[in-house]
């Protein structure tokens, strides 16, 4: 069957032998570099090398995966530190133990396991060796088994790989171009084929995802808004939101709720499996050490992810300082804070969940779902196809395709679908065009104070840190404490509205709300009752609509009116509920859809006084982001509108055209073992 991985009796043992003779050559000149640099460790003989690193191979393979058992609380507990100690321990011992080898006590034998570490993590980066396969295949499947958690059937499940951010255009390009080879691979060998589809107005990770994953992503007008009913505002990404909204939207029935995974989402899809995904990070659960159990039970998995996170720090210095060489436009300043951000983004939660994705599917789960965050981070600070963009898609790519090797491996057969939840539109921000904030704008317009949004970016890496730590602090025993710990340190906590009780911030209602979601921007007056009108805008503030209509960075602006809900424009105006247009209609440019999706978001019941969507200049394809990022998202114009799925030719897409994120849940629901879509919002 085209697109369908299925498992073979033998698990192919020509792969596995040479996998683990790659991981002995590797291990042993590792040892040959740290023979020739520390004293007191004497291998007599180059040959020798060979049958050490084997030796140390069969003491990480069958001795180590017990005693990490036992040792994994403690490992999650100090970031795989102590794991990391006890296996060099353990090496140490067993070379001591081995007669050919010359090593003057157990300090010598810690040195050279980390060292191992570091060498063989150096060369496989360096020639792209994937040497954790082996670890995984083997030790991380032995342990499912040995704990009952594995699921074997001939019925196949579906592993959902999210990239977020990611354009339908930009992939097609990036296949094209060779910075994402193993997806274009799927399309040249025909198992695979790209689709298209368009979103919502709100073309963000919350609304997307609830759309996707839950079939429902009514009233969601943003990343971010104020409700005037519950009298605060409310962040897709703040963990007690995330909570609240998954509440709003979910009917028990989500995308993963017959035993399946979620790894790294906003929202979990009723997943019974959950792993830093924002709406359930303040659950108690108790599987923590589980969960990350294929990432720590590793030898060496801590020192490879330090590692790799200095480089991608050096990395992004190095490529902020290109773009100020070389004049770049558009461009942001990028801070050392964020070359740490990036890196939590690119390697970090990058390790985490595809270690949870790998335990999943050899545990033969029925669905898995994962966002990668990495690309849709880079962009957002560089620009969506700019050299770190590219490359950092192109190191997703490399690992969708390790989850490819490991699905041959699986306990049933799996189909991989690949897919975003929006695109991103690139252009300079409001700010570099015309020297104020939308937020400054709206002040100079009504004479009045704003309450902003508080925060830049929609998927802030931060959030997900602070959002990491909470989660562990819900974990049972030590681990639990110690989170507990970190947690209460956390600078971000009560932004995040991770404290107790209602969200700070919230004693005082302010008199004037401008909130920005990319090129999105929501206005509310949070003292006045209900919706206000165009024609009550216009007593309370009667310069504000016509600064906002007139300025060329806005390309409309929604309002109600005593007439219906309207799209105000420069030069024209549509009354979308009616369909009325005098003079240039504002919506035209924005597509065949727009009027619709204005409606849609126009009815939500908590949809902002004033909502404006940003000019979308077509020939440059570019839109001025009301947040002070390159690559931006939120509203309409340009690609962000515009994310893909890539899936097996034997799964079925509808012909017509898809449009919006819950029409693309019924699909997906479609593809699972079950095969039932879930009951209509």
């Amino acid at each position: 069957m085209e697109g369908l991985n299925q498992p073979e009796t033998g698990r192919h043992p020509v792969r596995l032998i040479a996998r683990i003779l790659v991981v002995v050559l590797i291990d042993a000149a590792a040892l040959l570099l740290i023979e020739a640099i520390l004293p007191g460790f004497d291998m007599h003989g180059r040959f020798a090398a060979l049958p050490t690193a084997l030796g140390v191979g069969l003491v990480n393979g069958l001795i180590w995966p017990v005693l990490s058992r036992f040792t994994l609380k403690l490992s999650v507990l100090t970031l795989g530190l102590w794991g990391l100690f006890l296996n060099a321990l353990l090496v140490g011992l067993a070379l001591m133990a081995m007669p050919w080898v010359r090593i003057d006590g157990l300090f010598e034998g810690i040195v050279i396991s980390f060292g191992m570490a570091i060498i063989t993590s150096l060369i496989s980066s360096l020639f792209a060796i994937d040497e954790d396969s082996t670890w995984y295949y083997n030790v991380v499947r032995a342990q499912l088994k040995r704990r009952g958690q594995v699921t074997e059937t001939d019925q196949p499940g579906v592993v959902f790989l999210e990239i977020d951010g990611l354009a339908h255009d930009v992939l097609r390009r990036a296949m094209t171009n060779g910075n994402a080879p193993a997806m274009a691979a799927w399309v040249r060998q025909g198992s695979h084929r790209l689709d298209r589809w368009e979103t919502d107005w709100s073309s963000q990770t919350g609304a997307c995802q609830a759309g996707i994953l839950h079939g429902n992503n009514h009233d969601m007008p943003a990343f971010r808004w104020w409700e005037k009913d519950t009298g605060r505002a409310l962040v897709t990404n703040h963990p007690r939101d995330a909570a609240e909204m998954e509440a709003r939207q979910s009917d028990g029935h989500g995308l993963l709720a017959d035993d399946g995974a979620s790894r790294a989402n906003i929202l979990s899809g009723d997943a019974p499996h959950s792993m830093l995904t924002m709406s359930t990070v303040m659950k108690r659960r108790g599987k923590i050490g589980q969960d990350y159990a294929a990432y720590f039970a590793r030898p060496y998995g801590v020192i490879k992810t330090f590692l790799h996170t200095i480089a991608e720090i050096a990395r992004e210095r190095r490529d902020n300082r290109r773009q100020e060489k070389t004049g770049i436009e558009p461009k942001i300043e990028r801070s050392r804070v964020y070359a740490i951000m990036r890196a939590w983004a690119t390697v970090i939660q990058l390790d985490l969940q595809i270690s949870g994705v790998v335990g999943d599917i050899l545990a033969g789960r029925p669905a898995v779902y994962t966002t990668f965050l990495a690309y849709d981070e880079v962009a957002h600070h560089s620009g969506i196809e700019r050299p770190e963009s590219l490359y950092t898609l192109s190191k997703v790519d490399r690992e969708i395709d390790r989850i490819r090797r490991v699905v041959d491996e699986a306990p049933r057969p799996y189909h991989l679908v690949v897919l975003s939840d929006h695109g991103q539109s690139q252009g300079a921000t409001f700010l570099q065009r015309y020297g104020l904030t939308l937020e400054e704008l709206v002040e100079k317009a009504t004479g009045k104070e704003a309450a902003g949004s508080g925060e830049e970016g929609e998927q802030n890496p931060r959030a997900y840190i602070s959002a990491g730590t909470e989660e562990a602090s819900h974990e049972e025993g030590a681990v639990g404490s110690a989170a507990t710990a970190l947690a209460k340190r956390d600078p971000n906590r009560d932004e995040l509205g991770l404290e107790s009780g209602e969200d700070s911030g919230k004693d005082q209602i302010p008199e004037l709300s401008v909130m920005a979601s990319g090129c999105l921007g929501l206005i509310t007056f949070p003292r006045e009752p209900g919706r206000l009108t165009r024609e009550r805008i216009d007593d309370l503030y009667p310069g504000l609509l016509g600064s906002l209509t007139s300025h060329p960075g806005i390309g409309f602006v929604m309002v109600d009116s005593d007439r219906g809900g309207v799209a105000l424009g420069a030069d024209g105006l549509n009354y979308f509920e009616s369909g009325e247009v005098e003079g240039i209609d504002p919506l035209a440019a924005f597509g065949p859809n727009a009027a619709a999706h204005v409606l849609r978001t126009h009815r939500f019941g908590n949809c902002p006084d004033i909502m404006i969507n940003s000019t979308w200049w077509r020939d440059m394809d570019e839109v001025a982001a009301f947040e002070e990022l390159v690559g931006s998202h939120g509203g309409m114009g340009g690609s962000q509108s515009h994310p893909f799925v890539l899936h097996p030719v034997d799964l079925p897409w509808p012909d017509e055209p898809v449009v919006g994120a819950e029409e693309v849940h019924h699909i997906l629901k479609s593809w699972l073992p079950t095969g039932s879509a879930s009951p209509p919002a």
